[in-house]
């Protein structure tokens, strides 16, 4: 009799199939959705996206031709300073005077250019060999400035010709003008040693501070014009400064790399 009641109970309570069985909370769905989504993302982004990258290098404005360094032919005292800082001298023209056992002998420009600084003065003994000046090979004083940057060898294949470069300039606060544009115009083949970047920048300190890690490879920079600015040179901000930074400026290139994919996929 306890057995039937129980049956006939049991048949009255049939079990609730109709109720819906909660397998995870709400907040557990939300995360595993997010987490669907931003792994779909990341594998689209993977297969189309693309990686930007810098490379930074020290330089120095100059112009295409580079510098030298005139040196006296002969030891001897100096007598007389033709030229000055900033004139324009031609092929040939006496920079100063040397006096010697045989008489004065002048000390002339080897190519057309203009006297950036002057290292003998009235009365200095010099020897020979030794700077007596720095001209920079210039056909006019409108001739378009340049940057020279020195990067390390082994980062040479990175940079590729007509890649955009930002020059921060020694001379020209970024906070205030921004940086200056430019756009790899070349890259060297080999390394420069230390005779050949002071020959062409004339300037042995530069090149002692240029091959310091080792023998670089020189990328030259061509600036970007912009006849509207006061500079005539194209700037990140406001315009640029009141005039155009001198030759010789310490620069600061970043040139913007090839951009990459972030996975390379290997298919058989």
């Amino acid at each position: 009799m306890e057995f039937r009641q129980k049956a006939l109970g049991k048949l009255q309570s049939p079990e609730e199939l109709d109720v819906p069985v909660r397998f995870a909370r709400p907040q557990g769905l939300l995360v595993l959705v997010v987490t669907i989504v931003v792994m779909a993302a990341g594998c689209v982004w993977a297969v189309t996206g693309t990686v930007s990258s810098k490379l930074a290098a020290p330089g120095v404005l100059t112009h295409t031709q580079g510098s030298y360094l005139l040196q006296s032919p002969v030891p001897g005292q100096v007598t007389a300073v033709h030229a000055k800082a900033g004139q324009s001298v031609e092929k040939g023209a006496p920079v100063v005077s040397v006096r010697t056992d045989q008489g004065v002998r002048p000390v002339r420009a080897v190519a057309r250019g203009r006297v950036t600084s002057l290292a003998a003065e009235v009365g200095a003994v010099v020897t020979t060999g030794a700077d007596v000046a720095t001209v920079e090979r210039v056909r006019s004083a409108d001739d378009p400035l340049v940057a020279m940057l020195y990067i390390p060898a082994d980062k040479g294949a990175t940079v590729p010709v007509g890649a955009t470069v930002d020059l921060t300039v020694g001379s020209v606060p970024a906070d205030r003008y921004g940086m200056l544009r430019g756009t790899v115009q070349s890259v060297g083949q080999s390394p420069q040693t230390r005779q050949q970047i002071s020959g062409f920048l004339g300037d042995k300190d530069l090149a002692q501070q240029f091959t310091r890690q080792g023998r670089p490879l020189a990328v030259l920079v061509r600036l970007k014009r912009a006849p509207a600015t006061k500079s005539g040179y194209a700037w990140s901000r406001d315009g640029g400064p009141p005039s155009a930074p001198e030759s010789a400026t310490p620069v600061r290139g970043a040139a913007h790399l090839t951009a990459q994919r972030p996975v390379d996929w290997l298919l058989p």
